[in-house]
């Protein structure tokens, strides 16, 4: 996965609370077989609706989400945290996130940013007032700041999670950090036991 450090992006505002797993991703459309494709069916009922906001060509370039309480709740598919990133979001800033959906995020690097309710708000109606709002998030600093202004607000994060996010490791990647110790490992066992073998 894409490292992630610092980057500044368009906010787009979706000020809606409990925002569930099947109206990120609508279950009819979990038999696609690849991890890409989703975004395109991302918040697809909503989107009937001319006036919502992924339909707002003003916000075609967003690429950090602002949303309210408790987003991601519900199922527990990944297929959620997929159309979001394959819709071309880097990011989503809540007040709070349903736990499961946080790790799916994790595990393909979309980070999640929880701020205050009031700093939410601040950043919500910003965007929702301007369009062509936009964010400089720095993982680093674990900072947030809106544009234009003089300070910044602070996010928590797992420093494991921070690590993993900033060197673009998933758990692939970190399994073959140790390789060679894998493959000490298996060298030394019995020939009658099975072998993991790498492909080629």
């Amino acid at each position: 996965m894409e490292p992630i450090k610092t980057f500044r992006a368009q906010a787009m505002p979706l000020n809606r609370a409990d925002v569930d797993t099947d109206q990120i991703i609508p279950a009819k459309y979990l038999k696609l077989v690849e991890r890409t494709g989703f975004g395109r069916y991302l918040f697809d009922s909503w989107r009937k609706d001319e006036s919502f906001v992924l339909n707002d060509p003003a916000y075609a370039n967003a690429q950090v989400l602002i949303a309210g309480p408790n987003f991601g709740c519900g199922s527990s598919r990944e297929h959620a945290p997929w159309a979001l990133q394959d819709y071309g979001f880097k990011a989503v800033i809540a007040p709070s996130f349903a736990d499961i959906f946080r790790n799916n995020c994790a595990k393909i690097g979309l980070l999640l940013i929880t701020l205050r309710p009031d700093e939410v708000d601040i950043l919500m109606q910003a965007a929702e007032q301007k369009p062509e709002t936009t964010l400089t998030v720095n993982l680093e600093e674990q900072s947030v700041k809106l544009d234009g202004e003089d300070w910044s607000m602070h996010f928590d994060v797992d420093p494991f999670l921070k690590h993993c996010l900033l060197n673009g490791l998933d758990d692939i990647s970190l399994t073959l950090q140790s390789d060679a110790a894998i493959s000490k490992f298996e060298a030394s066992r019995p020939a009658f036991l099975p072998r993991t073998v790498a492909s080629t």
